[in-house]
């Protein structure tokens, strides 16, 4: 009985740590897999600010919340599924799915770009709790889709480096990377916005310097979201054009990466600054993929469609049985 107990006893331990490296292993490839989407998280990071501007301070953090609640949800209930089934049934299909939506982020940047070239906006309602309910409901929708392209990618390139990972292990490691990226982008995203309600608390504290840097920062913020807006719109660009580079790279169009290669290549070697020289390459190349492609895509979407009805209220007012009313 004793040798019994002892032998279970055994069993039990040795279970224990193999559990134990088990979460280990988990862990670490969690941590490997979020590291490899860091770039891309910094990009998420710097979009997301830009959806809360001209927003009523006290709204800013409930629509944050949203915005993380609906991108927790793209990566758990959407995402997360899909890639795990594609990966095991049709893996070929992950490339042109996540082309696509890098052209979707490519036009989402051209068309803001549009709007700062032109001077065009949105209609605004009429009242003020129309434009309320509009504009943070809008505002969370439009955040939310261009979150889902941003996780996309980011879910993939965590997938890419687990992929040798059990099916089940692959599963609980993508779920930890979709909690752990959304709490930071998103707690990141929160301080950020709220900076100047932070500055102004500063501002009231009896300490003479800490006024000063309360005051400081309060000063700051609005110059600060304004270059956070500014990131935002050409992250968009360079993350979908970097997308798409890699796309066709992936599906065998080795033109136009190999390109971008031979410039990055051209700079590395500068001592000190070459890697960061190298990545400026990258990316602003990626950036003008992603604003021609996008600037196609917003002619398409927009102008076509305009002058085609311009050209058919052109008709209507020249037709003889509609003709144009003239005074008197």
């Amino acid at each position: 009985m004793a040798f019994g107990l002892a032998a279970l006893l055994d069993d039990i331990a040795a279970f224990a740590k193999l559990a134990a490296a088990s979460i280990d292993d988990v862990g670490a490839a969690a941590g490997r897999a979020s590291a490899k989407a860091t770039g891309v998280v910094i990009d998420d990071t710097a979009v997301t600010p830009r959806y809360v501007e001209g927003l009523a301070a006290k709204r800013e953090l409930p629509v944050v919340k949203r915005i993380a609640v609906g991108s927790l949800r793209n990566k758990l209930l959407f995402i997360l599924p899909a890639i795990l089934l594609l990966s095991q049934f049709l893996p070929d299909l992950l490339t042109p799915l996540l082309m696509l939506g890098g052209t979707y982020l490519a036009f989402e940047g051209a068309e803001k770009v549009w709007e700062l070239v032109s001077g065009t906006h949105h209609a605004e309602v009429e009242t003020k709790t129309e434009k309320k309910a509009v504009d943070e409901d809008s505002v969370v929708s439009s955040a939310v889709r261009t979150d889902f392209i941003l996780s996309a990618e980011i879910m993939v390139i965590a997938l890419n480096e687990v992929a040798s990972e059990a099916f089940w292990s692959r599963l609980i490691i993508l779920a930890i990377v979709a909690v752990l990226i959304t709490v930071l982008v998103y707690g990141v995203v929160a301080l950020i916005v709220k900076m100047d309600d932070i500055g102004l608390h500063l501002a009231r504290r009896d300490t003479p310097w800490v006024q000063s840097f309360g005051r400081g920062l309060v000063g700051a913020m609005p110059k600060v979201m304004a270059v956070i807006s500014f990131v935002g719109i050409i992250a968009m660009l360079w993350v979908g054009g970097h997308i798409l580079l890699q796309g066709a790279y992936d599906l065998g169009w080795h033109g136009p990466y190999d390109v971008v290669h031979h410039l990055e290549h051209a700079v590395t070697g500068v001592a000190g600054v070459g890697g960061f020289l190298g990545w400026l390459v990258n990316t602003a190349c990626s950036a003008v993929v992603g604003i021609l492609v996008g600037g196609v895509v917003v002619l398409v979407a927009h102008l076509i469609p305009r002058r085609t009805h311009g050209a058919s209220d052109a008709a209507a007012t020249t037709d003889p049985e509609h003709p144009t009313p003239t005074d008197g």
